[in-house]
């Protein structure tokens, strides 16, 4: 039996040269192909991800699950679920359904905020690749463009309708992987669920072989848009670029998803609450100069690092929403957030220690929380850059998911251990000193800052989450705006309670409430 052919693409033109021996004359077969690789991003996309176990989602998803497959129609040609499927030429045998359930179930969780997207496959191998998720109007368009198109294979005879684009809502996504599930081998673009834009027969003729179309969505929903490589044993090398928006009554682009347009007035909203804030807590300082202590310095300046966090947040959404690129403020958004995100765990480590309002100095113990916490941030801000700067088309997209949510939750139990000691040292001084009123009135305190903190952090790391994953695509912006507010009060409680003024709870010195704290010591252990 003759060995098998062994090919390579040639970008000029486009074709696959194959030899079955070195004393062979080369045969050549134009074939207009291609896959999916490595990534190098030039624009900016964010995503979340949940991790979920396939096999969960199929067995708990109906066999008679009723599909929703609207109607998407090319400004050239009518995509419909009636068009007949594209013809089956070689199935991978090898496909497996992990490769295909991967980025089908990062489609699942994946936030949806679009932009112009410019960016480069080299050499990839994968079956599918998520480029995008994004909530449509009836006014959508999806914009692709792909150039730069090279294919390797070990095949000789590549079918060229094997490798192609298309877009899938979240309700035929479901369908599609109880597909997989009966069918392992079954290529996603012959799937009846799926809503096909364009395969690599509508290439054009070597050597340009590019393609650029636009496709308007006509019914309003969430779609993942897809590459899928069929072809076994090839890899895809090409460059695509995105654009993917709704157009407003006026006629101009809105390149943020339906469920995210609202978020650059929300920001401009809650930027101004934070300003006004901080307008008040540099006059309750300059009030109380004699009560005011560096720890309410370093408040002050948390208030601020967060409005121009807000700030530069809006900014970041309405030039995205208005040109599809930032111009700039996602890098200033994200050099505020990271001092943003820091100076707040600081500010939660060292009131929790009682930092120079109680003692101008720390324990080493404190010191290495500090010392553990700030650094890990910086891990957990880098891990952010990479996840809202890519996307689930890069390989390790889903690792830097990982270290994040690990940095995240090692950052959140840190900070408790600060309020903890200081409860349990306080409890034991109460014992000793004779200053019953003052102690239960900071342990009071702390008592209520633990609680605050915990339900803090459970809200905007479990609740927020929640909202996101259930809200309909329409109102993805409600997970923010609930996330904002709860952060403001979490900040206005918290500067509530260690505001600086001359009688506060550390300065009770009534005698009268003297032998009543003595007897609240006595029977309250303050447990947490």
């Amino acid at each position: 039996m003759s060995p098998p052919l062994l090919g390579s693409w040639n970008k000029n033109p486009l074709r696959i040269i194959g030899s079955r021996s070195a004393n062979d004359s080369p045969t050549k077969k134009k074939i207009p192909g291609l896959p999916t690789g490595p990534i190098e991003v030039q624009s900016r996309s964010r995503f979340r991800v949940i991790i979920v176990k396939p096999k969960q989602i199929l067995k708990s998803t109906p066999e008679n699950f009723a599909s929703f497959v609207p109607n998407i129609h090319s400004s050239s040609s009518s995509i419909s679920p009636t068009s007949p499927p594209l013809t089956s030429a070689s199935m991978n045998p090898k496909m497996t359904k992990l490769p295909l359930v991967a980025p089908l179930l990062l489609a699942l969780a994946s936030l949806a905020a679009a932009e112009i997207k410019s960016l480069t496959i080299s050499a990839d191998t994968r079956p599918m690749i998520l480029f995008e998720k994004f909530g449509f109007t009836h006014t959508g368009h999806v914009t692709i463009s792909v150039s730069s198109v090279s294919v390797t294979s070990k095949i000789a005879d590549i079918d060229s309708s094997r490798l192609g684009f298309f877009l899938l809502s979240e309700e035929s996504l479901l369908q599609v992987l109880v597909e997989i599930q009966q069918n392992p081998q079954l290529c996603v673009l012959d799937s009846r669920y799926i809503l096909r834009l364009f395969n690599f027969r509508n290439l054009s003729p070597p050597p340009a072989s590019t393609f650029n179309h636009s496709y308007p969505v006509t019914a309003p929903n969430e779609y993942s848009l897809f590459f899928a490589n069929c072809a076994p044993e090839t890899t895809v090398t090409m460059d695509v670029r995105t654009e993917v928006y709704n157009l407003d009554p006026d006629g101009s682009r809105d390149y943020l998803s339906a469920g995210l347009t609202h978020l650059p007035s929300l920001f401009s909203v809650f930027s101004v609450a934070y300003l006004a804030f901080l307008g008040f807590w540099i006059y309750l300082c300059y009030s109380h100069k004699l009560s005011t202590h560096r720890i309410h310095i370093l408040m002050g300046g948390l208030l601020l690092m967060k409005a121009l966090n807000l700030i530069c947040a809006a900014e970041d959404k309405h030039y995205v929403k208005v040109t599809g690129t930032a111009h700039g403020w996602d890098v200033l958004f994200y050099i505020f957030q990271f001092l943003r995100v820091v100076l707040l765990f600081t500010v939660i480590v060292l009131i929790g220690t009682g930092w120079s309002f109680l003692k101008p100095f720390l324990q080493e113990k404190e010191k290495k929380v500090l010392m553990i916490v700030i650094p890990l941030q910086v891990l957990a801000n880098l891990a952010s850059v990479v996840i809202g700067e890519t996307g689930p088309f890069i390989k390790d997209w889903v690792t830097w998911n990982q270290v994040f949510l690990l940095v995240d939750i090692i950052c959140c139990c840190a900070i408790i251990f600060p309020i903890v000691w200081s409860i349990r040292s306080l409890r034991e001084t109460s014992k000793t000193d004779g200053k019953a009123a003052r102690n239960l009135a900071k342990l009071t305190l702390f008592r209520q800052f633990y609680i605050v903190v915990i339900g803090y952090l459970y809200f905007t790391r479990i609740v927020v989450f929640a909202l996101k994953t259930i809200a309909a695509y329409k109102y993805q912006w409600v997970s923010n705006a609930a996330e904002e507010t709860a952060s403001l009060a979490f900040y206005m409680v918290m500067f509530y309670m260690f505001r600086p003024v001359e009688r506060n709870e550390y300065f009770i010195l009534d005698e009268e409430e003297e032998e009543a704290a003595e007897m609240a010591l006595r029977d309250e252990e303050f447990e947490l």
